[in-house]
């Protein structure tokens, strides 16, 4: 960093050390920036961002740290074990590009926000930087891909953006209730029919089309069935 800030080295480290640390920072305004120069500079001209949700372990820790607790720590946990260590939760939304050497595309992370036990969900984070997202680029489409654990974005997320996440097998999904017409009694229904589960469906379902996917990179062959659960 140094070497682009001063490659004349015409300043002491120490005065760029002091203005790191004791400036006052603006962090959706640099987020910004950072954004609007990755997508310039790699996304080109498509019209639609592909873009990927996911929270990390950051491992910064000590007194003074703030919002540092203990979470579970994804790139050591197992399928069988689960490791928990000390550090920040990060909540990230990533700009989806693919290497010029081929392989597994990159995530060049363009928003972050910290996730504090006290304060907004996971969710609610990532819907404020999925917002902020679609106002720095209101001309494009927002592609935007997460885990299962924010599944239910897709009844959240804002006009123009494209959502793909997991849902589990057993999920419990139901129809959009309608607008109650006229007085009743009791509450509003916040429920509509309950639908078959994801496992349910598919065991019903006699047709599925072939379908050849990238996978981190790779092609894989795959099945699909395309159902529309809500209208």
């Amino acid at each position: 960093m140094l070497g682009m800030l001063d490659p004349a080295s015409s300043r002491k480290h120490d005065a760029y050390h002091r203005f790191l640390r004791a400036g006052a920072w603006s962090m959706a305004a640099l987020w910004r920036l950072l954004a609007q120069v990755l997508v310039a500079g790699l996304a080109g001209v498509q019209a639609i961002l592909c873009l990927d949700l996911d929270d990390t372990l950051f491992h910064k820790t000590g007194r003074k740290v703030e919002s540092a607790g203990i979470f579970r720590d994804a790139v050591r946990s197992m399928k069988n074990s689960v490791v928990y260590a000390l550090g920040l939760n990060l909540v990230v939304i990533t700009l989806r590009v693919s290497a010029p050497r081929g392989g597994e595309p990159l995530g060049l992370p363009i928003n972050v926000r910290v996730y504090r036990k006290a304060g907004l969900s996971h969710l609610d984070l990532a819907l404020q930087m999925l917002q902020e997202v679609r106002e720095w680029f209101p001309g494009r489409g927002i592609r935007l891909c997460a885990d299962g654990a924010y599944a239910s974005l897709a009844g959240r997320a804002p006009e123009g953006v494209i959502f793909t996440s997991r849902l589990r097998k057993d999920a419990a999904l139901y129809e959009i209730t309608l607008p109650r017409r006229g007085k009743g009694r009791g509450r509003p229904r916040k429920k509509g029919r309950r639908l078959p589960t994801p496992d349910e469906m598919a065991g019903r379902v006699r047709k599925w089309v072939a379908a050849t996917i990238d996978f981190r990179g790779r092609l894989k062959k795959r099945l699909i069935y395309n159902y529309c659960l809500w209208k």
